[in-house]
């Protein structure tokens, strides 16, 4: 999906996670969800992003199509809307780049995770080998 000024949104994501880190990154998703949802029902319908992607997103020229597609690849639940979850998901899901980046933090943490419970584990053992040495 490409902007006015042909810059892929793509690029830009991961770009802003660099900028704003990881909760700024979602506060901007947020504010974006808003931009794009209707004010009544709190979702973005097809309707509310048909009336505001050319304004908030600078897609003069997307197509009807698109627009459902759009919807349809992002409406985990199958209600015909996008809640805010669904459309912070389906952003992740639409930068590559963004995607690979965070399946290398979550492989990172669970490392850690298990580095942890390896060293608490040994101090456990140790812990436990030297309260029987003293019995």
């Amino acid at each position: 999906m490409a902007s006015g000024g042909g810059v892929d949104f793509e690029d830009l994501l991961p770009m802003m996670a660099t900028k704003l880190g990881g909760e700024g990154l979602v506060k901007e998703l947020c504010n974006g969800f808003e931009l794009l949802m209707d004010k009544e029902k709190g979702v973005i319908t097809l309707e509310s992003l048909r009336s505001n992607a050319a304004a908030v997103l600078g897609i003069e020229d997307m197509k009807e199509d698109e627009l459902v597609s759009m919807m349809r690849e992002g409406d985990i639940d199958g209600d015909g809307y996008l809640s805010q979850m669904e459309f912070c998901v389906l952003m992740f899901r639409l930068s590559p780049e963004l995607m690979e980046e965070s399946w290398f933090l979550i492989e990172q943490a669970l490392q850690n995770h298990d580095d942890e419970l390896v060293s608490n584990n040994n101090k456990n053992k140790n812990k436990n080998n030297s309260n029987s040495s003293i019995s």
